[in-house]
């Protein structure tokens, strides 16, 4: 890879490490939100080429937070990508009716997850 930077927005302590780790052996450079908020604020502030969004935050919700991110121009195109335990029947239909870019279920599949990521990050690096 070539090292494109990737805000993780996740409140699961094991889970973003389990991420973080991933991701930095691939070869990505990342970013860690723990709310929906604050990654808003770091997404508007670093521009990442893909955010990868929990749904179920302490304070804003992930579908909430990508609604305000879209809604900014500054970060309106950046790829965002559903990451939630929520599995169920028509639920990747529904986040992506929401506007996400992506779906990623937990538990992640590593293989899966990387195609996932990579698939999102191409071409947004100049």
């Amino acid at each position: 890879m070539t090292g494109e930077q990737i805000l993780v927005v996740e409140d699961n302590e094991k889970n973003m490490k389990l991420f973080r780790d991933v991701l930095v052996a691939t070869g990505f450079r990342t970013l860690e939100a723990t709310t929906g908020g604050e990654a808003i604020d770091i997404a508007s502030e670093h521009m990442p080429d893909l955010v990868l969004m929990d749904i179920q935050l302490p304070d804003l919700d992930g579908v909430e937070a990508l609604h305000r991110l879209r809604a900014d121009a500054r970060t309106a195109t950046i790829p965002v990508l559903a990451l939630t335990a929520q599995a169920m029947r028509g639920d990747r239909e529904r986040f992506l009716a929401e506007g996400f870019d992506g779906y990623v279920s937990k538990p992640v599949n590593v293989r899966e997850f990387l195609g996932t990521v990579r698939e999102h990050c191409q071409g947004r690096v100049g």
